[in-house]
């Protein structure tokens, strides 16, 4: 990826009921919104060859399992569509734009890491975020800050109603793709993300993730109050893995119950051989972890084209194109999201904060 010129991404912060959020920030990145839409379609189309027939369809479909699974979110979805001027289907398209195949498009490594097992005491939690780089252009950091909820700071592309980043109580999410079976239409994994970053316990996170009526299976890899989780979502179950130190995840099934998948399924991206090198570089540190240790494994090319820091591979006509658009960083205590806006060998990692540094 070439290095853009502009280190930072652009930042909003909204607040209120969800309504008055949804509005906030339709009108402040109502540019950024609609361009996003556009390339949700594009990307259905190069994935799928889904019509817009097709694609209004599932939309349509996935927002009633939506607004019956999030009211309150659905509240402030509709005032994005209104103030960004789209309408309901083709921002909802972008909601689920990967549920048309399992031609799945992005790639990560994710990371968290016990208080105990990190240089400060505060645990940590971490991803690269391995992807189509035209999603640079409509990516965004936003602060919510929603009546009677916690506050939440993330990182993704605007017009998302959540996405990953962290909560003022602690509960940081990385998001991985996860090879497994999926369904049709559902409720879009953003919504049920978005959920957790209202609970502050662990155990209210996976209640909420469960209640949902999934489209596709996750991986939301966790930093919380009771330490690093990892949790592997299909449509119909999900499983908790745990490690009083630190966990590491790419992207196949790790739990023991969900491991026979991974034979049905194609490796994605050299998950296989990102897994033990991630690990490698964790063991060899001998110490508690910083957050330079981490910017500095996020630049290891090992195995290249399928290292972490991943670069584009003329060679791979499915996935060549894909790339570490983003790596972040997060520090949840502290509510700090650092983040590189480029591969992590090449751009310099930026901070954001929850309350105002």
């Amino acid at each position: 990826m070439n290095r853009v010129e502009e280190t930072r991404y652009p930042e909003f912060i909204v607040s209120g009921t969800p309504r008055e959020m949804g509005r906030q920030l339709g009108e402040q990145a109502g540019e950024l919104v609609r361009r996003f839409c556009e390339i949700a379609l594009d990307s259905a189309n190069r994935m799928a060859c889904v019509s817009i027939e097709e694609a209004h369809r599932v939309s349509a479909e996935s927002m009633k399992h939506a607004s019956r699974y999030a009211p309150n979110l659905m509240e402030e979805f509709v005032g994005i569509a209104e103030a960004a001027k789209v309408s309901p289907l083709d921002l909802m398209l972008a909601q689920v734009r990967n549920q048309f195949t399992d031609d799945l498009e992005n790639a990560c490594t994710s990371f968290s890491a016990s208080r105990e097992f990190t240089l400060d005491g505060g645990g940590l939690l971490a991803q690269t975020w391995d992807a189509d780089p035209a999603l640079d252009e409509v990516t965004i950091v936003l602060t919510r800050r929603p009546l009677g909820k916690p506050a939440y700071l993330s990182v993704g592309q605007a017009g998302l109603i959540g996405y990953m980043g962290v909560n003022e109580g602690g509960i940081g999410c990385a998001v991985n793709t996860l090879p497994a079976p999926s369904r049709g239409v559902g409720v879009p994994h953003y919504f049920s993300l978005r959920r957790i970053f209202e609970q502050s316990t662990l155990a209210d996170a996976v209640e909420v993730l469960s209640q949902a009526y999934r489209a596709i299976p996750v991986n939301i890899m966790m930093a919380t109050p009771e330490g690093p989780a990892n949790i592997e979502a299909t449509p119909e179950q999900v499983y908790l893995l745990r490690h009083p130190d630190y966990l590491v995840h790419t992207n196949h099934c790790l739990h023991k119950d969900l491991v026979p998948l991974n034979e049905h399924f194609e490796e994605l991206c050299q998950s296989y051989s990102r897994l033990p090198r991630m690990t490698k570089l964790v063991e060899a540190s001998n110490s508690r972890i910083g957050l330079e240790a981490i910017a500095e494994m996020f630049q290891d090319h090992d195995n290249f084209p399928g290292s972490i820091c991943r670069h584009a591979n003329p060679e791979d006509p499915v996935h060549g194109f894909i790339q570490t658009v983003f790596a972040m960083i997060i520090e949840p205590e502290k509510g700090l999201l650092h983040i590189s806006r480029g591969t992590p060998c090449s751009a310099p990692f930026e901070t954001y904060c929850i309350q105002s540094c």
